[in-house]
């Protein structure tokens, strides 16, 4: 990457793949970089080709958004340029068929100038697998994740459509009337986290205490991200499995993340759950439709339909509130739920909303009175 760098910088043109495989054969070579004959070459290969991806999605980005605002349209480039990985990241390597790995029948995994290694398995492999990867992250855990060929497993179909409503307060709030608690996972652990974050903070830095405290505070967050991913797989399941088809808002984290609710925002993980819905409704044949953010489902009223609910940010601190106009009460979330799960179902059925906007009245219409009307 830096020989690539040094090349964009003098205007030259940037090196090839192969010259920088060269070039990283006659590396191995010094005394310097000797430690790179300790690994397979096939990983070296492997970081190269991921290089050579980030650098080609960079520059087809760049060239859409220059082609988008050449014609006068707004574009914003959605691809950052490649950068050095820092080593505070997990680390990874991944190695493919010509590596040639094994999982052997005791269940062990052979890795190329490693050796076989012990795993604790998470679930049985569904085929061959054709590439594994091993990261390290921060606590010190290694995981191994194989790409792996899988087949659509259609559910026996279900006789229930749900609407899911997203928040803070409750988690998720179901058309059903079911509401599910936010377990707020991080607010949780605070309490321990900042207790390993003031211990980590006096220790002496490079000394083996602090390396040791370090450790200690990535295990706090490990647990606090594994019981959130947990939370999120068994909902997940549980949506997709008891119905046909679920609807839910098509928010947006990454903007919601900056606002003065990032803190609980990204401890909820509304991205990753609705991630993992996707994905297990395109395998097991569900349908998952996702409704405009700026849908007003929280103030109608799901009822009448009309649009009297509380409304600004005053209305976000009114969990229950009652329709002037049928006199329906509705707890917030759960009127929200019965407004996204009939937006959906429309959406699914013709694309986009069927329900009747504001109109003016016909002229001569009883009770109407509009200006210049005879």
């Amino acid at each position: 990457m830096r020989l690539r760098e040094n090349a964009h910088t003098a205007g030259l043109p940037y090196p090839s793949d192969a010259e920088l495989s060269r070039r990283l054969t006659l590396a191995k070579q010094t005394p310097e970089r000797a430690w790179l004959g300790e690994v397979s070459a096939v990983v070296l290969q492997q970081s190269l080709a991921d290089l050579h991806r980030a650098y080609r999605n960079y520059f087809r980005a760049v060239a859409e958004v220059k082609a988008a605002r050449a014609l006068g349209e707004k574009a914003k480039l959605e691809v950052r340029k490649p950068k050095v990985k820092s080593k505070r990241h997990d680390q990874a390597i991944r190695v493919t068929r010509a590596g040639r790995f094994h999982v052997l029948p005791s269940g062990r995994l052979r890795l190329p100038k490693i050796g076989d290694v012990r795993v604790r398995w998470s679930r049985p492999l569904p085929s061959e697998p054709s590439s594994v990867t091993v990261t390290l992250d921060g606590a010190g855990r290694y995981h191994a994740s194989f790409v792996v060929e899988v087949h659509r497993q259609p559910l026996p179909r279900a006789g229930r459509e749900v609407g899911v409503d997203l928040g803070l307060t409750a988690f998720a709030a179901l058309s059903t009337g079911e509401k599910i608690a936010n377990p707020r996972w991080l607010r949780q652990r605070e309490k321990a986290l900042r207790r390993s974050q003031r211990a980590m903070s006096r220790k002496h830095k490079g000394s083996k205490n602090r390396e040791k405290a370090r450790r200690r505070l990535a295990s706090q967050h490990v647990r606090v991200a594994d019981a959130r991913r947990d939370f999120h797989q068994q909902l997940s399941t549980r949506l997709i499995r008891d119905n046909q088809a679920v609807y839910l808002e098509a928010l947006n984290p990454v903007a919601l993340g900056r606002s003065k609710l990032a803190k609980s925002v990204k401890d909820a993980g509304w991205g990753q759950f609705t991630a993992m819905l996707a994905e297990k409704a395109d395998r097991y044949g569900r349908t998952l439709v996702k409704v405009d953010r700026w849908y007003p489902s929280s103030q109608l009223c799901s009822a009448c339909g009309g649009q009297t609910g509380p409304k600004g940010s005053e209305g976000l601190n009114v969990r229950t509130w009652t329709c002037p106009t049928c006199n329906a009460t509705h707890d917030r979330d759960v009127n929200a739920a019965n407004n996204i799960l009939a937006e959906g179902r429309s959406v699914a059925a013709c694309g986009g909303s069927v329900r009747p906007g504001a109109t003016l009245a016909v002229p001569g219409e009883a009770g109407t009175t509009l200006a210049g009307a005879a």
